[in-house]
């Protein structure tokens, strides 16, 4: 059994892998990072137990891979009723396998607990995280995009914690989480009114990085992003979310852990590499290290200066 076929609510693209003639042997995605698509279309991308024990799983197979140094997660394309990234829980579901009585208040905390596992292993994968949304990231779909690093969105996207509406508090770590990224009164806001918010506002917010038209425009800047990422420093970036993401709740703690972590990747290969790159140098492409064209001119790509400043070639944790 393929490491896809081991899952029914999320699909897997992967980055191309060549063999030493440079023919494509996997993969389709040009740059070293994976999608995980969250395939329920019918439903809106509702969130099971199985949906979100899908995505963590598969992160915990990336995380693995070193092929891999960089996570894309998005609802998935094939839409057939309206976009969506995420509309949160399917309040149709079974708790806890069916184990579980939603009538005894210890079995819901329980259910719970569960939950914040996956949501917790997802916030804590190691690599970096973009939540791509296009269309509704509502509840539990909300929170999970709280869980990734770097939010991309559609203009066409809304973002809202609407479980108060039923009664139902957003508990899969939506209210502490969302206050440390848009801090405590906008989260009020969000969780005691259940409101949707456009891309924009929370973008104006700090919440969403990038906002961008649906459609190509969107597509184009989620590949931009991811395939940065996955030629970026990996240990470098690793490093740095964790100090923010975690240390930063205790500051004191977050200042060891930068001293540490800066000892850490000092001893990489990544490190090493970029300082030396900045201080390579290579010929101009454009003009071959002449300094100027065919034509005589000056080569506007390196000012005549025939070399330029190498880019750095990172390895990731491989």
């Amino acid at each position: 059994m393929s490491e896809e076929e081991k899952f029914e609510h999320v699909k897997i693209e992967w980055p191309i892998v060549k063999d030493e003639q440079g023919n494509v042997i996997k993969g389709t995605i040009d740059g070293n990072y994976a999608v995980i698509y969250i395939n329920r279309p019918d439903s809106l991308n509702a969130l099971t137990e199985q949906t979100v024990a899908e995505i963590s799983g598969a992160l915990r197979i990336m995380e693995l891979n070193h092929s891999v140094r960089a996570v894309v997660l998005r609802g998935t394309k094939d839409i057939t009723k309206k976009p969506s990234f995420s509309v949160g829980a399917d309040l149709a579901a079974a708790i806890g396998g069916g184990k579980l009585n939603p009538s005894i208040p210890v079995h819901m905390a329980i259910a719970m607990r569960l939950r914040h596992r996956e949501y917790d292993e997802i916030e804590q994968f190691p690599k970096p995280l973009i939540a791509a949304v296009d269309g509704f990231a509502l509840g539990g779909g909300c929170e999970l995009t709280l869980a990734c690093d770097i939010v991309i969105a559609s203009d066409r996207s809304r973002f809202g914690l609407p479980e108060v509406n039923r009664g139902i508090i957003p508990a899969n770590g939506g209210v502490t989480r969302m206050a440390s990224r848009i801090g405590v009164n906008r989260a009020l806001r969000m969780g005691m009114f259940g409101e949707h918010h456009d891309a924009k506002t929370m973008q104006d917010w700090g919440y969403v990085s990038w906002v961008a038209p649906a459609g190509e425009e969107f597509e184009k800047l989620v590949h931009e992003k991811a395939k940065w990422f996955g030629e970026a420093a990996t240990t470098a970036l690793y490093l740095i979310k964790n100090s923010i993401k975690f240390g930063s709740q205790h500051p004191q703690i977050g200042l060891i852990m930068e001293q540490i972590g800066f000892g850490m990747n000092a001893g990489g290969f990544d490190m090493k590499e970029g300082i030396v790159a900045f201080n390579r140098k290579v010929k101009c492409p454009v003009c071959k290290g002449k300094g100027k064209l065919e034509d005589g001119t000056k080569c506007e790509n390196c000012g005549g200066r025939r070399k330029l400043k190498d880019t750095p070639h990172y390895k990731g944790f491989a």
